[in-house]
């Protein structure tokens, strides 16, 4: 059981299933639009995190950052397209 933590977007469409063919079982997203979403904390069992960098607020990013450095759990950054990701998931990984 793989799980990832998307970071942006308001809706995530085909990627999630992108992301399921690509073996994550557990997808969990948070928009990252609003203020009150900067103090997000990443669910335990999260193997990776995607931000995607054109629909994200700068601080969550950086809390968002910041976190999975101190857990040691891998982040890709890339825009909102399945062709993006799929080009940072082979990059990341």
């Amino acid at each position: 059981m793989s799980s990832i933590l998307v970071i942006g977007g308001d809706r995530l469409g085909n990627i999630v299933d992108f992301l399921q063919g690509q073996g994550f079982t557990d997808i969990h997203h948070v928009t990252g639009r609003k203020n009150s979403q900067t103090g997000v904390k990443i669910p335990t069992g999260t193997h990776m995190i995607l931000v995607l960098t054109d629909f994200v607020n700068h601080n969550l990013a950086k809390t968002v950052k910041s976190q999975a450095k101190d857990r040691e759990l891998p982040i890709l950054f890339c825009k909102r397209s399945c062709s993006a990701i799929a080009k940072a998931l082979v990059q990341g990984a």
